[in-house]
C-alpha cells in the first residue's frame, strides 16, 4: 500500500456552480508535502499546503481536511468510459494503490511515510462541479450508482508526505461501517442509516442527519451534508 501521488488544485474557473474558481483541477506535485490540520470549514482551508477549496459551504475544514482515491478505481473508470484518466482528475489529493479506499472503515486510521496519520471521516459526494469536471452526461447517477466515492480524512499527526511513501493502517473500528456503505446510506439506500448510528467517527454534521432520519435525536437544524463542491 502505498502513495502514487500527491496531487494540488490549481485554481480555474466554475462555471458549473457559479462559485467564480474551482480546485478539482487537481496535478501531481514534485517533492514534499507539508500536511496539516486545517481551520473549521467556512474559511477554504484543507489539509495540504498550496492547496484549497473554493465551495466552502460544502468542502474543506478540518473533517474533510484530505480526499483520497485508489488508483485501482480510477482504471475501473478508465475502461468503462474510454479514456485515460490521470492522477487527480476526481480532485483527489492522493491517488493510492494496493489500498481499499472504499472498504476502509469510519474512523479508521492510516500512517502515511514515518509521521502523518490521517482518519478516515466520511464518504466524497458528488456535485455538479465534478459533473462538469468530467463532461460526461449522466456522470453523478453513473459515479453514485457504483458508490465507489472514496475517502475524506481528517489530520491527526501533522508531517510532510510525498509521491511513494507507504501506507500502513494503524487502527480498524470495530463497527463494520465502511466509506462504501456510509456513502449508500447518504444517498441512495437511506434504509442503511441506522447502521451509520455505530460509526461515531463520522462528521457532526452527516450523524446528525442521520440522527433526524432514523428518529435518533429530535433536534431540530438544516439538513446535513448531503451534497458536494468542487
Amino acid at each position: 500500500m502505498m502513495l502514487l501521488s500527491v496531487n494540488i488544485g490549481r485554481p480555474r474557473p466554475n462555471p458549473w456552480k457559479r462559485l467564480g474558481a474551482t480546485g478539482i483541477d487537481k496535478r501531481p506535485v514534485e517533492g514534499p508535502v507539508a500536511v496539516s490540520a486545517p481551520g473549521p470549514k467556512g474559511t477554504g482551508e484543507v489539509g495540504l499546503a498550496g492547496d484549497r477549496v473554493y465551495d466552502v459551504k460544502n468542502h474543506g475544514g478540518a473533517d474533510q481536511a484530505v480526499y483520497a482515491h485508489a488508483r485501482e478505481d480510477l482504471d475501473g473508470w478508465e475502461a468503462e468510459l474510454g479514456r485515460p484518466l490521470p492522477n487527480g482528475v476526481f480532485g483527489e489529493n492522493l491517488t493510492t494503490v494496493g489500498l481499499d479506499v472504499n472498504g476502509a472503515l469510519i474512523g479508521e486510521r492510516w500512517r502515511i511515510g514515518p509521521d502523518v496519520v490521517l482518519e478516515v471521516s466520511c464518504p466524497r459526494i458528488p456535485c455538479a462541479t465534478f459533473q462538469g469536471r468530467l463532461e460526461r452526461d449522466g456522470w453523478l447517477g453513473l459515479f453514485t450508482g457504483a458508490a465507489r466515492p472514496g475517502a475524506y480524512l481528517r489530520v491527526v499527526e501533522p508531517g510532510d508526505i510525498r509521491a511513494g511513501d507507504p501506507v500502513e493502517i494503524v487502527h480498524r473500528p470495530g463497527h463494520g461501517v465502511t466509506v462504501a456503505l456510509a456513502f449508500r446510506a447518504l444517498t441512495r439506500e437511506p434504509e442503511l442509516l441506522p447502521r451509520l448510528l455505530a460509526a461515531d467517527a463520522l462528521p457532526g454534521e452527516d450523524m446528525d442527519l442521520v440522527r433526524r432520519r432514523t428518529g435518533a435525536s429530535d433536534r431540530p437544524g438544516e439538513p446535513g451534508r448531503l451534497t458536494g463542491g468542487g
